[in-house]
């Protein structure tokens, strides 16, 4: 078995969580399942300041190369990846999923996902291949799956009816829980739309691995 997880970057306010993709990779390798690190090679929508929280203007930061300091270098360019090599695809969360993935952090529920990576991710679906969404990235649910979708961001009021907006079906979740919408093989978890400490973020995500992991040998 080999799982896909597509980063957006490296940070929380411009790229890909570092605890969310962190524990996503240390629950996949603890249950023995292989994954392969991808991200596309674009230009990030604008770097920020980690201390101040205020967009350095003046940078320009690559996808794909910052994604690569959470991999330690083992990724590789979301083009060249086949979804018919994968048994299943998570995406960590961080704003970077909706700033360089999609652009819902600017557009909210008119939206649109990056033709790459919804590509990418509709023709693993189309293979019948479970897909897990964390913190932020579920938002792009009803893009990638359509209408009637069920996933979760937790409780978040404002994020929760854009998914509605856009035609999921928001489902209110606990921090340390899961959504799974079976029929669409779709695995959703708050992290930290709603936690306060990696330990609350780390329960949800070790059971969304563990489901798409299960759902994928079925």
């Amino acid at each position: 078995m080999k799982v896909a997880v597509l980063l957006a970057g490296c940070g929380v306010y411009d790229g890909s969580e570092i605890y969310e993709s962190t524990v996503t990779l240390l629950a996949l390798d603890r249950l023995g399942v292989s994954y392969q690190c991808m991200a596309p090679n674009i230009e990030q929508a604008h770097v920020i300041n980690h201390i101040t929280g205020e967009e350095m203007v003046a940078d320009r930061r690559n996808v794909l190369v910052e994604a690569a300091r959470l991999a330690r270098g083992n990724i590789i360019d979301l083009k060249v990846a086949n979804a018919e090599d994968y048994d299943a695809l998570i995406v960590p969360g961080g704003f970077g999923v909706a700033k360089n993935l999609s652009d819902f952090a600017f557009k909210g529920a008119e939206m649109t996902v990056l033709p790459a990576v919804r590509d990418f991710i509709r023709d693993l679906h189309r293979g019948g291949k479970p897909v897990g969404l964390v913190c932020i990235a579920p938002v792009m649910s009803a893009a990638l799956f359509g209408e009637g979708v069920r996933c979760t961001i937790g409780s978040d009021a404002d994020t929760a009816a854009a998914i509605t907006a856009m035609g999921g079906k928001h489902v209110s979740c606990a921090v340390d829980d899961i959504v799974v919408d079976q029929q669409l093989k779709l695995v959703t978890t708050p992290a930290y739309m709603a936690a306060q400490r990696i330990s609350e973020a780390a329960a949800g995500i070790d059971k969304l691995v563990a489901k798409v992991v299960e759902m994928a040998r079925a």
